[in-house]
């Protein structure tokens, strides 16, 4: 399966080297989009640089495309793989705007409607992991009984100035914001976050950790611990609360280490060694979908509308201090 890499940055790179070197089958023909481009490309055998990214899509080279640019070419990128007809794999955000969201999942919507195939699949990688997909089964065979509540913990080591308040919303609670609608098959319909004091740490005016609540149109609650700048490590963890019992999700494993004074495990320092699988996972699945003539094996464009609706009401709620209810998705 031949595949265009479109965004040279951190996510293109990682993704790149993944199809290259853990995806049997998958071949990176051609990278497009940022300056690292020409130097992404050098490290994958039979790879092209292309300088428009969306010459790259409509490449007769490339059968299927992954978006990993900024956030903002996201919607376009996509738009264009609909109408090229090529397969995507959309780094998450789907846009940086509701308006845009919409659009693609309207795009890819009719694309189905005409077809039989969706071809946008958004890149919320935690539904692959399988102690996540162990906790999905546990909540919808109700082993415990019924979820009552979910704790959250979304944390960095650390962030770049850029990472504003805003965007811990929309680049870090949006995967927390998937993650509960896919384990309990519920809408978030509503949004509050509160503000504690902020780290030492944290640029000046900006706000960090987060404390974000998620009212679910079952009745569940969760709450979501932000906190991008600990110095510790990368750590997501997430404890469900049962009528008959708790799942605990997210700890450190691997060999304890045990030395004068300390016992314990490595801390992952990032998404892409906390997640390696789960990628990986992702990307087999989805090039088995296209190979397949299904188009997506995961969340598809309106479930990167839904997470982008929710986050819009949360950066209302942020900016209000106020309880924002979510919007209902068009049928």
């Amino acid at each position: 399966m031949r595949v265009a890499v479109v965004g040279a940055g951190v996510m293109g790179a990682h993704h790149a080297a993944r199809l290259a070197g853990h995806v049997a089958g998958a071949r990176v023909t051609v990278v497009a989009g940022g300056s690292g481009a020409a130097a992404l490309a050098a490290t994958l055998p039979g790879c092209r640089v292309e300088a428009d990214p969306y010459a790259a899509i409509t490449a007769e080279d490339v059968d299927a495309v992954v978006v990993a640019g900024p956030d903002d070419t996201h919607a376009g990128y996509a738009l264009a793989c609909l109408a090229a007809d090529r397969p995507v794999l959309c780094e998450k955000p789907l846009a940086d705007t509701v308006e845009a969201a919409a659009e693609v999942a309207a795009v890819d919507a009719a694309v189905a409607a005409r077809t039989g195939r969706s071809l946008v699949q958004v890149g919320f990688m935690r539904r692959f992991d399988p102690d996540f997909r162990a906790l999905r089964t546990t909540i919808a065979d109700r082993e415990l009984g019924e979820p009552l509540l979910m704790h959250c913990v979304h944390r960095n080591a650390s962030s770049p100035p850029r990472a504003t308040t805003d965007l811990m919303i929309t680049g870090s609670v949006v995967h927390e914001v998937d993650t509960v609608r896919w384990l309990l098959g519920e809408e978030v319909t509503a949004v509050t976050v509160h503000r504690p004091r902020a780290t030492r740490h944290a640029p000046a005016g900006e706000s960090d950790p987060l404390l974000v609540l998620l009212e679910t149109s079952g009745g569940r609650l969760v709450d979501v611990e932000c906190f991008v700048r600990t110095g510790v490590g990368y750590e997501v963890r997430t404890e469900l609360v049962a009528e008959d019992g708790s799942v605990l999700v997210g700890l450190p494993t691997g060999p304890v280490r045990q030395t004068p004074g300390h016992r314990g495990t490595a801390v992952p320092a990032d998404y892409r060694t906390r997640f390696a699988a789960a990628y990986d996972l992702q990307l087999r699945a989805w090039l088995d979908a296209v190979a397949a003539g299904r188009g997506v094996a995961g969340p598809g464009a309106r479930d990167g509308l839904a997470a982008a609706v929710v986050c819009a009401a949360g950066l209302q709620a942020l900016a209000t201090g106020r309880r924002v209810e979510v919007p209902a998705l068009p049928a």
